[in-house]
């Protein structure tokens, strides 16, 4: 493949605040990003070169946006298969389908860790509410129960504590395909952000360590503690899930850190990552735009940390205390532009840097 020239058009599946950042990095590197989104006026669509309109689901409006583009990428993995193969159709779509396959389904996704070398909590597949009962048997409780497909940010999930709760967990969660997780006593989570060029380069980023509340991410600190134990074992399981996947593009993997030290993981996420946002602006080449730079064919850039960094998001009208938090040098402040601002909606990040 030859490195597409500026000028050249990168369409985006999704019109989120990932969209957006992708649209922007784009945009910096001469792109024109053009935006594939349901509702029209979306945040990546007021930054993009182009904004196409269209349910996500609908095949042929897809292979009309991609034939207007060089290469397609999206920004969540909640894209329906058969959309993103009705896109490659016209167009390159990079990742390829494989990672979303992997990555839409719980069950296939603790596999292919394993597959990958990795640990994972000891899971079973639920098919319906009698295989909760029968899955307890197998993981032990507590458990989580959580949807096969689609959820994310702590929306389909349960918790499962004895057999009496299997009803309620069940219902809770939609009556709908699932996995039935052992709950993981871990000490911390971390993530790591990496990417892989067309030619098989890769750049990794800083471990970084990750709190969360109500299952969302509230703040990643970069870098991660035991950064120098924990990041050799990390570092292999992204070698191998890239390679297996002949990926192209960001990816990110979620690791609880055990007790003992041990990583298992938690999640794979075929993109660019929330916990990877602090690289906008303590890197010399951010995640959007190395996401940018593999999809296009270009050198990846410099992944090097180049000073610590703690990234906090915002949520619903916490971003209208932005003028106050940018009078701080050491902030560096991000909106996305969603309309309305909606309680426990992320609607921007800040960086404090150094």
């Amino acid at each position: 493949m030859s490195a597409l020239p500026p000028g050249s058009v990168i369409g985006v599946l999704g019109g989120g605040q990932l969209g957006r950042m992708l649209a922007e990095a784009a945009g910096r590197l001469g792109f024109d990003g053009h935006v594939f989104s349901d509702r029209a006026d979306s945040p990546a669509g007021r930054v993009a070169a182009k904004e196409f309109v269209a349910p996500y689901d609908d095949a042929a409006a897809a292979r009309a946006f991609a034939a207007g583009c060089d290469v397609v990428t999206f920004e969540f993995e909640n894209v329906p298969a058969a959309t993103a193969a009705a896109a490659a159709e016209r167009a390159p779509v990079r990742p390829g389908p494989r990672a979303l396959d992997v990555a839409q389904d719980r069950v296939r996704e603790k596999e292919f860790a394993r597959a990958c070398g990795a640990e994972t909590a000891t899971f079973a597949p639920v098919g319906s509410k009698a295989d909760i009962a029968d899955g307890l048997g197998r993981v032990g409780a507590p458990a989580i129960l959580k949807s096969r497909r689609e959820g994310y940010d702590g929306k389909g999930q349960a918790k499962v504590e004895t057999g009496a709760d299997v009803h309620a967990a069940w219902r809770a969660i939609g009556e709908t395909p699932a996995i039935l997780e052992a709950f993981a006593a871990f000490a911390f989570e971390v993530s790591l952000v990496a990417a892989r060029g067309f030619d098989g380069s890769l750049a990794f980023y800083d471990l970084v360590e990750n709190d969360h509340a109500g299952g969302v991410l509230r703040e990643t600190r970069a870098p991660a503690r035991d950064l120098d134990s924990l990041t050799p074992p990390a570092r292999a399981v992204m070698t191998t899930a890239l390679e297996k996947l002949d990926y192209v593009g960001v990816l990110a993997i979620e690791f609880f850190v055990m007790p003992d030290g041990r990583l298992l993981v938690n999640e794979f996420a075929p993109r660019v990552h929330n916990s990877g946002h602090w690289t906008q602006d303590a890197t010399a080449c951010g995640q959007f735009e190395q996401h940018i730079r593999a999809v296009a064919g270009w050198p990846l850039g410099d992944p090097a940390r180049t000073a610590d960094a703690v990234m906090t998001n915002l949520f619903g009208d916490d971003v209208l205390d932005a003028p106050r938090l940018a009078a701080d040098p050491a902030n560096r402040v991000h909106v996305y532009g969603k309309r309305p601002l909606r309680e426990g909606r992320k609607t921007g990040h800040v960086t404090r840097v150094g």
